[in-house]
């Protein structure tokens, strides 16, 4: 498998496959600062981002958000004083994607 943050988002649709538990297993140690958490049933993706003030938050939000709209995926974004929470799961399948870790991954560059 090629780098993760190599790779670009494919569309995803309702009938897409969720990852498989072995496939997480494998897929989960290329992000590893990354969570699985399940929320409603959902299994997403997870990683608290720290900051040393709101600004330096915010300006990292904003990348992210760029980022997810090259990608057409969007994550689930809390910027708050001195941290972000950024949370992908692929909402048409309610679950975890090829795309979720390949957007983790880029997360993870944007974090310089």
């Amino acid at each position: 498998m090629s780098q993760l943050n190599q790779q670009q988002c494919q569309a995803c649709h309702a009938n897409a496959p969720q990852i498989e538990q072995s496939e997480l297993a494998e897929l989960i140690k290329l992000i590893p600062d990354w969570s699985s958490v399940v929320r409603d049933g959902v299994m997403q993706l997870e990683r608290e981002f720290k900051f040393t003030n709101f600004k330096k938050a915010l300006a990292f939000t904003n990348k992210v958000g760029e980022m997810a709209e090259q990608q057409g995926h969007h994550p689930a974004l809390l910027t708050e004083w001195g941290k972000v929470t950024v949370t992908w799961w692929s909402h048409s399948i309610k679950g975890l994607h090829q795309n979720d870790f390949i957007c983790a991954a880029k997360t993870d560059q944007l974090d310089d």
